[in-house]
């Protein structure tokens, strides 16, 4: 008997890095570990699943700069040579702990390795949008967008700030999805009054908020956050169940923090021999991490201390708890029902960067998980927001709370002592684009494309990424010189363009450089 439904929804975002001036970029290799550990990984296990008939569905946001960065040649070339350096490396090191301890986890991490080379270059042209689009057109995912570049839009000075976020996000999703987005991703759950009507003007239909953007709303929602609202606008609001999502990331009382499950931190970047390793690290010959980590989590132990990964067993592991899990949201839906008098929809949304990246065995879960459920119970119903909306029409109209997610859960991560500085920068800079599409408003040559090039450049500027970074502390220099360089360069741009003297080599090689967005119109600002 169905007592409620369930919706899984994975956040893909990084922020747009790229940087052909250089041979080689440290924070380029963000996006080439989260290719190897999560996103290559999901994509093999949908596909299993897929092909296995289990009916499975997962609601994923593949954020426009992480679209454009799997779609950019020069990063699928670095990635496919950071890949190939990475085989290299472990077809030296498999017979280097031949008949040792660490043989199956070598023997793993040569076979997956090769598998993820395979998956990316053979299967899907290099380009692993392509991957997720086929599994959108097959029913199993929905895609959704968010900001263009996961701007905090609350923050935003202007409406016609906002709006652009909105509609290059929008336009950027059908160049590389055939379709138009359906839902949207908050960035950063970041929600004021209004966000909604830019929303529906682009004819999207739902979004999500932290619990606390529901239950605080206006009227309060008589379901609380299992079921969804309809905003004043009509744009469908889903909240986020605490329970569900604590079990899952949190490293102390969640599932990550097992004992068998790998160690993030210790890695043969550092513990292998310097010049067996030197070829899988940068230019620079700094010692740093290369994703190959041959020890489990162990317990309250000094990393010296672990012992070694056994795949197998966190295997068993995961498919342990992806057991738990359900068991634990049969429950909670019947408890639910029983005290609502409804079905009740459970929302559980997650960075999919935790799955893998983080928590390497989280895809191996997702895909018991989503076995278990198809052939162990028919309690819950895994759903999409779409499916959910298109059988329940009728809902409550609520006002949602002004909130966010994050520490204290109201913008202060984004907004504080350490980071407040850029706001003014940022602010001048959306009246001043505002300025230009309204006295430039059918531009054509090269002046549409200073246009187009102010256009992004002060999109990269507005990256909550940089905030973030600044407040967490984890490469702040990096993220203090994006802001400044993309509001420099933006500056250039609008003087240029008011002084009327262009200068066409210049735009180009600003082109050449922050490449996003081929299609971008800056009309979107008008």
């Amino acid at each position: 008997m169905r007592l409620g439904s369930w919706i899984l929804v994975l956040h893909a975002h990084l922020p747009y890095i790229r940087h052909p001036e250089h041979k080689d970029f440290l924070e380029e290799d963000w996006f080439f570990e989260a290719m190897t550990e999560t996103y290559i990984p999901l994509v093999q296990a949908f596909e299993r699943l897929a092909d296995d008939g289990v009916d499975f569905r997962v609601t994923m946001s593949l954020t426009p700069p992480l679209c454009e960065m799997m779609a950019d040649p020069l990063l699928q070339d670095r990635y496919l040579g950071h890949l190939g350096r990475l085989i290299e490396l472990m077809e030296r090191e498999t017979p280097r702990v031949r008949g040792g301890e660490f043989e199956p986890v070598a023997r793993m991490y040569l076979e997956r390795l090769r598998g993820c080379r395979d998956e990316v270059e053979r299967r899907h042209g290099r380009n692993l949008v392509h991957a997720f689009r086929a599994l959108q057109e097959s029913g199993c995912v929905e895609i959704i967008t968010c900001g263009a570049t996961h701007g905090f839009l609350p923050l935003m000075s202007r409406p016609e700030a906002q709006r652009a976020q909105i509609r290059v996000a929008a336009a950027n999703y059908r160049k590389h999805f055939g379709i138009d987005p359906r839902g949207i991703w908050l960035p950063e759950c970041a929600y004021a009054p209004g966000i909604e009507d830019h929303l529906a003007e682009s004819g999207i239909r739902y979004f999500f908020l932290d619990t606390h953007g529901i239950v605080f709303g206006s009227p309060r929602p008589k379901y609380g956050v299992f079921r969804p609202i309809y905003t004043p606008a009509g744009v469908a609001a889903f909240g986020r169940d605490v329970e569900s999502s604590k079990q899952v990331w949190s490293s102390k009382e969640g599932y990550p923090g097992d004992f068998e499950y790998r160690e993030f931190y210790r890695d043969l970047g550092y513990d292998g021999p310097f010049e067996h390793v030197r070829s899988a690290l940068h230019s620079d010959g700094v010692r740093r991490a290369i994703g190959i980590k041959y020890h489990r989590i162990t317990g309250e132990v000094e990393l010296h201390e672990k012992q070694v990964y056994r795949p197998q067993s966190a295997r068993e592991t995961a498919a342990s708890h992806a057991g738990n899990f359900m068991f634990n949201r049969q429950q909670q839906a019947r408890h639910l029902r029983d005290l609502l008098g409804v079905e009740p929809v459970i929302v559980s949304p997650y960075d999919a960067e935790l799955f893998g990246h983080w928590w390497y065995e989280g895809p191996d879960f997702l895909e018991f998980l989503f076995r278990k459920v198809h052939h162990d119970q028919d309690e819950v119903k895994l759903t999409t927001p779409s499916e959910f909306l298109a059988e329940n029409n009728v809902l409550q109209v609520v006002r949602p709370s002004y909130s966010s997610w994050g520490d204290k859960g109201y913008m202060e991560v984004w907004l504080n002592g350490g980071n407040d500085w850029i706001y003014r920068h940022l602010h001048k800079a959306e009246e001043r684009m505002a300025e230009l599409a309204r006295e430039h408003p059918n531009a054509r040559g090269v002046l549409r494309r200073a246009l187009n090039q102010a256009a992004r450049e002060l999109l990269l500027a507005q990256s909550s990424d940089w905030a973030f970074i600044m407040t967490t502390g984890t490469a702040i220099p990096y993220a203090e010189k994006r802001t400044r360089d993309h509001i420099h360069r933006f500056i250039g741009l609008y003087t240029q363009i008011v002084e009327k003297r262009l200068e066409e080599p210049w735009i180009a090689d600003l082109e050449a450089k922050d490449n996003i967005f081929s299609e971008i119109d800056y009309k979107a600002y008008l």
